[in-house]
């Protein structure tokens, strides 16, 4: 695999290994849904708002700017539907 030249990132990237380590923590211990009232949906909405707080800061904007989908077709459904309002 040292010889392979990957060309397809458009469909999918490799994870950086920090990043497969923080999500492995996240879907072990945080699972709930962060939509729910219960004591492990609000852990979980928890850290969702923090990592909106972190990629805001990234980005040096708001964090209600940021919004978090669940893949390129509901990106972009998203994008059209807020720049034709």
């Amino acid at each position: 695999m040292k010889d392979f030249i990957y060309l397809d990132h458009n469909a999918t990237t490799p994870i950086d290994p920090s990043a497969t380590a923080i999500m492995t923590t996240i879907m072990a211990e945080e699972f709930g849904n962060p939509s729910s009232g219960y004591f492990l949906g609000t852990r979980a909405k928890q850290k969702v708002e923090q990592a909106r707080e972190e990629v805001a800061g990234l980005l040096h904007t708001e964090s209600h700017e940021i919004v978090f989908t669940s893949g390129g077709s509901e990106s972009n459904n998203t994008v059209l539907k807020e720049s034709s309002t």
